[in-house]
């Protein structure tokens, strides 16, 4: 690939500069959740409302969608709302509790670690633990797995608000009748949440069509993108996986199916391009599929494993081109974040990618090597995000604004 986006005018992608995030002034200004402006609830005036989270694995650092929404609206909701905010993690990636902030605790509790169960079992048992061991005023259910057990939360006498990650029950993992219960899931957030949020907006619209009674209860509230915490050598991290200021290509996330890294491997390899491909993420559960992933790594084909931030920054901002090549997001966190950095992005053409709505270039076909071989084999400013594209409603401190209301409305009886 050749060229420069337009956040990085007069340079070429195999420039030796060293790219550090553009970080647009409409974007959130850190990846800690600490809110921009909001000052910090006194301690008399906090409020006795307590929420008890479920439906992820814990945060921080700890990979996933759901844990990078949760790590950023958490810290702020504590610091802005005034409630106390229990999250319930699972044991197996949180050993260790954690007070993240005034108002904001990490408790780790059972679960197992497997990945079609542990969703299920964490959550039935952690919203009994927490109706005995905290008697929250509400539950916050993440994901429509977790959502299963929302007229349990409401049988005890709670308010719960779902948030609605993706159609999970479209991820290749799931068998029928472990989409039937995804779908499930899906519907008795509906009927029996008090609020649903919604991450994409296409799907927040269908629920709506489909459950009218309910509409007015379904809220879209996109996921956000945070500005990255600066790399202490940035020349170090890129060094370390042997790579050139932009000359490489990029993608972030978990090595599962849904990702189609395999798609992305096939389509650089028939590219032809010298350009290394790096994926950056790690798997939770090894199993065939990472395993086999792994094993096509090469010269040209670099698996970083999980990053910590700090390192991504440098990743993002260094990248010639990002690349999401998933058949299943919800609203795509990565994508946002290499946009906010200023990456030139190309992105898989399923309906949350398009959601983004960046113009109809940045897309390719699913699962379709050949057309996204042509796009990596085109110049990488062509894919450059325009100047006029607003990353003002992927402002976390928005979002975390709208989060609240909904939870107002919630709990007003």
């Amino acid at each position: 690939m050749h060229g420069a986006p337009g956040a990085r005018a007069s340079q070429e992608c195999q420039v030796s500069q060293i790219g550090t995030p553009r970080h647009p002034a409409d974007v959130s200004p850190d990846a800690t959740g600490q809110a921009r402006d909001a000052a910090p609830a006194k301690a008399g005036d906090r409020s006795a409302t307590r929420v008890a989270v479920l439906g992820l694995r814990g945060f921080p650092n700890v990979q996933g969608g759901v844990e990078s929404h949760c790590g950023q609206i958490y810290p702020r909701l504590a610091r802005m709302s005034g409630r106390r905010f229990t999250v319930l993690a699972r044991r197996s990636y949180m050993p260790e509790p954690a007070t993240l902030a005034d108002g904001l605790d990490i408790r780790p509790i059972w679960s197992v670690r497997n990945k079609h169960l542990e969703a299920l079992l964490h959550t039935i048992w952690g919203v009994v633990f927490a109706v005995l061991v905290y008697n929250p005023e509400l539950i916050h259910l993440h994901a429509i797995g977790p959502g299963l057990f929302t007229p349990i939360a409401k049988l005890f006498g709670k308010r719960v608000v779902v948030t609605h990650h993706g159609q999970d029950y479209n991820r290749p993992k799931w068998n029928a009748i472990g989409r039937w219960t995804l779908r499930l899931g899906e519907w008795l957030s509906v009927r029996f949440a008090d609020r649903v949020i919604v991450v994409s907006r296409s799907v927040a619209e269908m629920l709506q069509r489909r459950h009218p009674s309910r509409a007015s209860r379904i809220a879209y509230i996109p996921n956000g993108a945070a500005r990255m915490p600066n790399d202490p050598d940035p020349a170090a991290t890129l060094a370390k996986y042997d790579l050139q200021p932009h000359g490489f290509i990029l993608s972030v996330g978990r090595l599962v199916p849904s990702k189609c890294f395999d798609d992305l491997i096939e389509a650089h390899r028939k590219s032809g391009l010298d350009a290394k491909l790096v994926i950056a993420g790690g798997a939770d559960h090894a199993d065939e599929y990472s395993r086999a992933l792994v094993q096509r790594a090469s010269d040209r084909v670099v698996f970083t494993g999980a990053l910590r931030q700090e390192a991504l920054s440098t990743l993002y901002a260094n990248a010639s081109v990002f690349v999401l090549a998933s058949s299943h997001e919800g609203l795509p966190i990565a994508a946002l974040e290499a946009m906010a950095a200023g990456a030139p992005t190309i992105m898989s053409d399923i309906q949350p990618n398009l959601d983004v709505e960046l113009p109809g270039h940045h897309y390719f076909p699913l699962h379709d090597a050949d057309a996204l071989a042509a796009k990596l084999r085109t110049p990488c400013e062509t894919f450059a995000v325009p100047e006029s594209f607003s990353m003002a409603p992927y402002d976390w401190d928005r979002v975390v604004e709208q989060t609240e209301a909904v939870y107002a409305a919630a709990l007003r009886r």
